[in-house]
């Protein structure tokens, strides 16, 4: 079954170059970045008397710092923005430590610094055969915080496209977040928010887990909607934990139908590690992502440009030792066209990326993504997934 691991595989709706049009593309991906964390023990600290849109608001802070900061009450209650409106309070991590010099991981500005190129090096290539570029707009998964990405985008493969930074602290009983990076002179954010994901245990007991980040902007003129995803785990099994993905394809769905609603014309862009195939109940049903064009209605608008890949035995990662294709994006039916170019943006092509340098080349986990973690040694690896890309075109007009 690992030999399904190393395919990179693509399909594609128009042809490279017309002799009769010019094209302009862009790339829409994302990537697992593996416990992108610093070297600095931090807590999270909730400044409730700051607007929730405000970054300042629910900030890594580090552990060191905190006997500085003003706090309202030793905080013991439900984790959520609502609840902490007019509150100043500390919640601790249970991982701060485990990046650290002193840690078992031996975790120092050597290894975070050849991670931040390693990283870096993979988005620079995301869509650029197809773009001359880097991606236009680009998802992160397993980011510590926003200082991390503000050192991604300062690195060399990066820092000449000017990136932006989509970012809020979640409540995820990790530490863990998702982001969104976007070249500043393509992409001009119009609204960004999070929509919080509450899930619980067989025992009533609220679990935390990543929220989905959205951003609304404009892609080279033309508006859009990102919604940047990492679901619930399979911890426990595929079946225990289905509900809880199932829960946060209810409020993806009801927040994409939304913001369709509001905002007329729009082009949706779903992506991120959904812990789930194309085929599962929670895409299928509750997010209602259809895997055919012919398919799609107003029912169902959504299309999952990962479900052909799948049916061709690709895969982004291994899950228990079996391939899984998690990492996905999902479009609003209005960036599907059967036409070869059109004249606002739609879809030219989707892939799983896994050129041979992100792939595995020896032992127990051979044809496997290069992960950068075997236990708590760096390997030097990249991530544990294979990133996805989607390159949208549309008929270069000069001005």
């Amino acid at each position: 079954m690992k030999k399904y691991l190393i395919i990179a595989a693509l399909f594609c709706f128009g042809s490279a170059f017309s002799q009769q049009k010019q094209v302009k593309r862009a790339a829409v991906a994302f990537l697992n970045v593996e416990n992108l964390w610093d070297t600095i023990p931090s807590a999270d600290y909730i400044d409730g008397t700051l607007p929730r849109s405000n970054p300042k608001f629910h900030r890594s802070v580090p552990v060191d710092s905190l006997k500085y900061l003003e706090t309202t009450e030793d905080y013991k209650g439900e984790w959520s923005d609502d609840l902490l409106i007019g509150k100043k309070v500390i919640r601790k991590q249970f991982l701060s430590e485990d990046f650290t010099v002193n840690s078992p991981k031996r975790w120092g500005s050597k290894y975070y610094n050849q991670k931040l190129a390693n990283e870096a090096k993979v988005i620079s290539e995301l869509g650029r055969q197809y773009t001359n570029d880097n991606p236009a707009i680009c998802g992160l998964i397993e980011v510590e915080n926003r200082q991390v990405i503000e050192d991604l985008i300062k690195q060399p493969a990066l820092a000449k496209s000017n990136y932006g930074i989509v970012h809020f602290n979640s409540y995820d009983s990790r530490g863990i977040d998702v982001a969104i990076i976007y070249q500043k002179g393509r992409f001009s954010v119009l609204d960004s928010y999070k929509k919080e994901i509450k899930i619980y245990d067989e025992n009533g007991k609220r679990e935390y887990t990543r929220d989905i980040v959205i951003a609304i902007g404009l892609l080279d003129g033309e508006k859009v909607g990102i919604f940047m995803n990492h679901w619930p785990s399979r911890r426990g099994g595929e079946a225990i934990s289905l509900a809880k993905r199932n829960s946060a394809a209810t409020v993806l769905k009801n927040e994409m139908d939304k913001v369709t609603a509001e905002n007329p014309g729009i082009k949706l862009f779903s992506m991120g590690d959904y812990n789930d195939d194309p085929v599962s109940p929670s895409l299928k049903k509750h997010l209602a992502a259809v895997g055919d064009p012919n398919e799609l209605s107003d029912k169902s608008p959504y299309y999952n440009l990962m479900y052909k890949l799948y049916k061709a035995g690709v895969a982004s990662l291994a899950y228990r030792d079996a391939p899984n294709l998690f990492d996905q994006i999902i479009v609003s039916r209005n960036l599907y066209s059967p036409e070869k170019i059109t004249p606002t943006y739609s879809i030219y092509k989707a892939e799983i990326y896994a050129p041979a340098y992100l792939v595995n080349k020896e032992g127990q986990w051979k044809g496997y993504p290069l992960r950068s973690w075997d236990g708590d040694r760096f390997t030097g690896g990249y991530s544990d997934h294979f990133p996805a890309v989607s390159v949208v075109q549309k008929e270069y007009i000069k001005k």
